[in-house]
């Protein structure tokens, strides 16, 4: 079931009760779209320097991460022509951000197309070429796709281990053009290990809404903060033992049980001794 909810900076979210979770934080839904996949794939100085630009969205959900895509990018490029693909388990949701008119904070024609797309899957207009390709997005990604930036914004990884394993990052990856960036709200240490494990730099994203940072990728060291200490040690735990789904077709289930039988073989430090210290040291 899937409720309504308001956020703090007047924008609405929706809630899963069979995930348990908010599609967004709290503080703001569309604050959150924007500052932590949009400014920090850099799409607005993108779009001064390119006529067009490439966006893997990974898991769309009501379409707000497109929707503040497609804002930057015109507001920097009124030119510039979009191509968007964007993986999505349940189609009903970006469905019901349209009946329920979320997406029409966003200005000009943003929302009119975002509507077209839930409703044909797919639109290709002067400025805007996308896809919506509903499905499992380990079966769905199109492995041809190269793109300019990723969002990835998958449940979190207790809720939805299946799209945060270094099998599935790694495809992600491979997508990604050589100066392409990838962000993602999260900044667990299984996540940042999956990253590594991918071949791929990465840095802290901004905080927005909570004191924990989002995180950015890429083939190069740029565009993003350094890690600090704290976090670089946190990625010596056993927290940062990666999600793995050799044949990305596993279960949740399987994949979670995989991962706790190897935090259960290895001799890495515990994160709450991790934590302990770094409580200790700020005392």
């Amino acid at each position: 079931m899937i409720t309504i909810q308001a956020t703090e900076d007047g924008s609405f979210t929706f809630y899963s009760s069979q995930f348990g979770q908010l599609f967004h934080s709290i503080s703001g839904a569309r604050e959150e779209s924007q500052k932590k996949f949009v400014d920090p794939c850099l799409l607005a100085e993108k779009a001064t320097l390119n006529s067009s630009i490439y966006i893997l969205d990974v898991c769309y959900g009501l379409g707000y991460n497109s929707a503040s895509a497609l804002e930057a990018i015109w507001k920097a490029n009124p030119c510039c022509k979009v191509y968007l693909v964007a993986l999505e388990l349940d189609e009903t949701v970006a469905n019901m951000a349209i009946e329920e008119r979320l997406l029409e904070i966003w200005p000009g024609s943003i929302s009119p197309l975002l509507a077209q797309l839930a409703q044909q899957k797919s639109i290709n207009t002067e400025l805007l070429n996308a896809q919506l390709l509903i499905g499992d997005a380990r079966i769905t990604l199109p492995r041809d796709f190269r793109a300019d930036a990723i969002f990835l914004d998958p449940f979190s990884p207790p809720k939805c281990p299946q799209l945060w394993t270094v099998e599935f990052i790694s495809l992600l990856a491979k997508c990604l053009k050589d100066d392409a960036l990838l962000a993602t709200y999260s900044c667990a240490a299984s996540v940042r290990s999956a990253l590594m494990e991918a071949g791929l730099n990465i840095g802290a994203g901004p905080n927005v809404g909570r004191r924990s940072p989002g995180s950015v990728a890429g083939h190069k060291k740029y565009g993003y903060r350094s890690l600090s200490k704290q976090e670089k040690e946190h990625l010596l735990t056993k927290a940062a033992i990666a999600y793995r789904d050799p044949n990305l077709q596993d279960t949740k289930e399987m994949i979670e049980q995989r991962r706790l039988q190897e935090q259960q073989n290895s001799l890495l430090e515990p994160s709450s001794a991790w934590k302990k210290r770094w409580m200790t040291s700020r005392g």
